[in-house]
């Protein structure tokens, strides 16, 4: 696991030292409750942070920084992990050693995100106006996006239904009616308030030893003035009525979601094996839903399953015609009782555990996927090694896939309809 640094006052820097690497990677999260009500501020803050500073007032300004630092790169995060919302900054540069002599680009750089995230441009009372408005714009587009896109647009209807009384069911990037309504001054009053009250996790990527990444952050982490509130600690799915609902639109391909409901999440003994169970399903190359429903019977365009361990919901997507509804439901539950059952194949078994396995070896290939796996897992709730994963995974019994299965309830089905099909 990574080394694990307190710098004081709720901020713990996470170092994963790695010198294979010819690049480094350090980020920063503010950490919230996902919320309604400030989600949107949540997504739109660190894309006006990186619009200037102080120093570097504007975009070209920053660029003529970055390029001081070999290219470095710096980008927003906007993360859901279970029940948080996380906010914050990324920065990719390349390793001290592969500078040149005498230069230096890690100090540099964590002073350029101490400086993001504390110097930002204002206006009066709230951030610029300019850089606010333009933003808003920016992510109100990313929204219409989803509203636009029929499969996406169904994945979220279906969100919004099944965890309707759950923090799932919050866009990650909030809603486009509270974007709108975000002014200069509420932003920075929220910007002000989290900046104080969140606590703060900060990863490193890279070659040099912890103790010396966290002697560079600790006058900034000192600088802070802060009072910070405890997280809400994570919790499974918040079970609400079952729901079945039918919305029609005018698109060419109806969208069926069928959610399932398990007590298996993080932390569980049996969690390796209802991942194997998703991947058996619809998670593969060789799964059961895509195999048998659109390979040999030929009832819909696309199909696949996902699961959500943080909060113990699986969920089997499909493109369809509208009048193969009933027919595809029906297929969906053989599928899943077949998997009940343990029967599968050992081809089917064998794809999905290299499917899984393979995921997870590809983590240590790049700084990225390095701070982004354990940012999820230990934010999130996994709290597992990519080695011990796989050792689970390796591990897992048929029949221990089969009892998973047996947890599996109908929960909610959503379907948007076609209206001309």
């Amino acid at each position: 696991m990574p080394e694990t640094i307190s710098l004081g006052r709720g901020i713990t820097l996470r170092c994963i030292r790695q010198s294979r690497f010819k690049q480094g990677c350090l980020s920063l999260q503010l950490l919230r409750p996902m919320a309604r009500e400030e989600a949107a501020f949540n997504a739109l803050l660190p894309a006006v942070l990186l619009r200037g500073t102080e120093k570097s007032p504007d975009l070209r300004a920053i660029t003529l920084r970055l390029d001081d630092l070999y290219g470095a790169s710096v980008g927003a995060i906007v993360r859901r992990l279970g029940d948080y919302q996380t906010t914050g900054l990324y920065c990719g540069f390349i390793e001290d050693a592969y500078a040149l002599e005498g230069n230096r680009i890690l100090a540099p750089m964590a002073d350029f995100l101490r400086e993001l995230l504390l110097e930002p441009v204002l206006e009066g009372e709230g951030f610029s106006r300019d850089f606010v408005e333009g933003e808003k714009a920016n992510l109100i587009s990313a929204i219409d996006t989803v509203r636009n896109d029929k499969q996406l647009y169904a994945s979220a209807q279906f969100s919004r239904l099944m965890c309707r009384e759950d923090s799932l069911g919050i866009p990650r990037l909030g809603e486009r009616e509270d974007v709108k309504r975000i002014t200069p001054e509420g932003l920075y009053a929220h910007y002000r308030k989290i900046l104080r009250e969140s606590p703060m996790e900060i990863f490193y990527v890279g070659s040099r030893e912890p103790e010396a990444v966290a002697e560079l952050l600790r006058p900034f982490a000192g600088s802070l003035s802060r009072q910070v509130l405890p997280l809400p600690p994570q919790t499974p799915f918040h079970a609400c009525e079952p729901q079945n609902q039918v919305e029609a639109l005018d698109v060419a391909q109806s969208r069926l979601c069928m959610g399932y409901t398990t007590p298996i999440t993080f932390g569980d003994a049996r969690f390796a094996a209802m991942q194997l169970c998703n991947a058996i399903l619809g998670g593969s190359m060789s799964n059961k839903l895509f195999t048998v429903i659109r390979e040999q019977m030929s009832l819909c365009y696309d199909i696949g399953s996902s699961y959500n361990g943080g909060k113990g919901i699986l969920s089997v997507k499909a493109g369809i015609d509208a009048s193969q509804e009933q027919t595809v439901r029906r297929e969906v539950e053989r599928q899943i009782d077949a998997c009940r059952r343990g029967d599968f194949t050992e081809q089917e078994l064998s794809a999905a555990r290299q499917t899984l396995i393979s995921q997870l070896q590809q983590v240590p290939d790049s700084p990225g996927s390095l701070e982004s796996y354990y940012a999820s897992s230990l934010i999130g709730g996994l709290n597992l090694e990519p080695e011990d994963y796989i050792g689970k995974l390796t591990a897992a019994s048929r029949e221990e896939i089969a009892r998973a299965a047996q947890t599996l309830r109908l929960h909610t089905v959503y379907f948007l309809k076609g209206e001309g099909q």
